[in-house]
């Protein structure tokens, strides 16, 4: 798994780049992009739920600890955020699913690959929705407490 998680940080620091994300704040997203892979990959294994729980997880956990970063260190929580979990986008899913559309508009399409192409689409969107939760939620909720608190002590 350790080789995973590094793996993880490298993509994330490759996209961050890639980006042209400033290099002070690189580590950050690389660093909590690791602990969410890992968080993932224990919810999955460990805990065993399925591959969109274990994108939630790892989002609301990238949430929870780059929220207040962003707020302190005035960084884009989009750029930060988004590069953390960028190696859990459900590319694997979606290319399935464009190979069996392919055969569908070719006619040479089983029932089994209809079955699989919607089953691959849908697992792409469970994806996408619990990522797109996980790290959009919790920034909305502690950023509400956080100006709420920030009002009563003005």
């Amino acid at each position: 798994m350790w080789q995973d998680v590094v793996a993880a940080g490298v993509a994330v620091a490759a996209y961050s780049i890639f980006f042209s994300t400033p290099l002070r704040m690189l580590p950050w997203p690389v660093a909590v992009g690791m602990f969410a892979h890992a968080s993932r990959w224990l919810t999955l294994t460990q805990l065993g739920f399925g591959v969109a729980t274990g994108a939630l997880v790892a989002c609301v956990v990238v949430a929870l600890i780059l929220t207040p970063v962003s707020r302190r260190t005035h960084m884009p929580f989009a750029a930060i955020g988004f590069a953390s979990v960028v190696s859990m986008m459900p590319g694997v899913y979606l290319f399935r699913m464009g190979s069996g559309l392919v055969k569908i508009a070719a006619g040479t399409q089983s029932t089994t690959d209809l079955v699989n192409t919607a089953a691959s689409g849908a697992t792409a969107a469970m994806i996408i929705l619990a990522m797109s939760f996980g790290l959009i939620i919790p920034k909305l909720i502690i950023d509400c407490f956080s100006d709420r608190a920030s009002e009563a002590t003005s």
